[in-house]
């Protein structure tokens, strides 16, 4: 077990968070901001974050800019200066967004795309410089009560701890969820993510492409776009599957990855051979619900309203979250069930439609046939307005 920084602060008893990834770093980093102290409960024996590119909205920006930290994740980052969709049996391009001033002028925040291990290692850094937070590791939690003036939890070695309140970051299986909301377990969307890395000068130059670009095909579609300042060059490949099998780093099979991107374009194909090794995880949600909240203790992110990742929200979302607790808290600190149900008030409705788009947008990627067809008229056919007005919902909250 490893600790770092201090763990109370002129008497007040921490908050308690229950995992460290970049759900739990960041909300512990938004509490410490608004000068409350903080126990980061991480069940690994160390803190590090699975996973590669994930894209940052300017939604992300507005709130790390709340808490300090626009600059330092920028700093990682590439910022590409267009999204662009094509159909991946005939090259054609369907829709090209530019990401440029006109984006930024319209939204007043940049777009972004990142490693996800360089957002969690900068919150991670972040909580390293604060005396208000406690980190832990290989600190499991197994359970908690309220007593309704303060929370203790049951570690895994039977070690109890007390707080003010408990916020489970425990991700899409949180065992603190299943207490709270009782659901059981995700929801299997039928589809599964391959990911790989490449080093930049591993891609030949005609397939290297500064944009975030996605070959929609039918039944599957594939992502590419840079990573780390331009350093690394990020591929996704999801198609559908009954396949199941928990966890985000299973090492997937180049065979089946083959079979079902058979006959897509040459482009796609040469890029997807230059990965040795897949990972692979399966894409699961859950369905929206109002209420995550129960006393002193509360959800955020994936515990609370996991979704998948057609939109590229789901750390944008919990860090989001992470925001608005933190000024919940701070606006009532001698109530929190209170605080924490303005919290949940503000974001089930946003995060629901997230989740719900989520799932459209995954059907939109996938379309074949004639409903591909009435996909690539109705985005073919925008300026660049109406693109950015059709994502305005989002990109311009929370």
């Amino acid at each position: 077990m490893a600790r770092t920084n201090g763990g109370k602060n002129g008497g007040l008893a921490p908050f308690l968070i229950s995992g460290g990834g970049i759900g739990g770093l960041v909300t512990a980093y938004a509490l410490a901001h608004q000068g409350f102290p903080v126990r980061v409960f991480e069940q690994s024996p160390e803190f590090h974050e699975v996973g590669a590119g994930i894209q940052l909205g300017p939604n992300i920006f507005r709130v790390l800019e709340k808490i300090g930290l626009k600059d330092a994740i920028l700093a990682d980052a590439h910022r590409p200066p267009a999204q662009e969709m094509r159909d991946a049996l005939t090259g054609k391009v369907i829709t090209h967004i530019p990401l440029d001033a006109a984006f930024f002028e319209r939204f007043g925040q940049p777009y972004a795309v990142t490693h996800r291990a360089d957002i969690h290692g900068t919150f991670l850094k972040a909580c390293q410089s604060s005396n208000l937070i406690a980190l832990e590791t290989s600190r499991r939690v197994d359970g908690y009560e309220d007593h309704g003036g303060h929370v203790t939890v049951t570690l895994e070695n039977g070690e109890r701890a007390e707080g003010r309140a408990l916020i489970a970051c425990d991700g899409m299986w949180s065992k603190i969820r299943e207490r709270i909301v009782g659901d059981g377990k995700p929801r299997v969307s039928g589809h599964i993510a391959y990911r790989g890395v490449l080093k930049r000068e591993q891609v030949p130059a005609d397939l290297w492409r500064p944009d975030v670009v996605l070959w929609a095909g039918p039944r599957c579609h594939f992502v590419h776009y840079p990573l780390r300042r331009g350093e690394l060059y990020n591929l996704v490949a999801v198609f559908h599957s009954d396949h199941y099998e928990e966890g985000w780093n299973a090492e997937g099979s180049k065979d089946l990855l083959r079979q079902h991107f058979k006959g897509l374009r040459p482009e796609v194909l040469r890029l997807l051979d230059l990965i040795d090794t897949w990972r692979m995880w399966v894409l699961c949600d859950r369905e929206p619900v109002k209420n995550w909240t129960q006393g002193r203790v509360t959800l955020l992110g994936d515990a609370a309203h996991p979704m998948l990742q057609y939109l590229a929200q789901g750390a944008c979302m919990a860090t989001e979250d992470a925001v608005v607790l933190a000024e919940k808290v701070a606006e009532t600190p001698d109530d929190l069930p209170a605080a924490f149900a303005a919290y949940q008030q503000e974001r089930y409705l946003r995060t629901a439609r997230t989740q719900i788009m989520a799932r459209v947008y995954g059907e939109f990627y996938h379309a074949r046939g004639v409903t591909a067809e009435l996909r690539d008229m109705a985005v073919g056919g925008r300026t660049t307005e109406q693109s950015y007005d059709s994502i305005a919902w989002l990109y311009g909250g929370p």
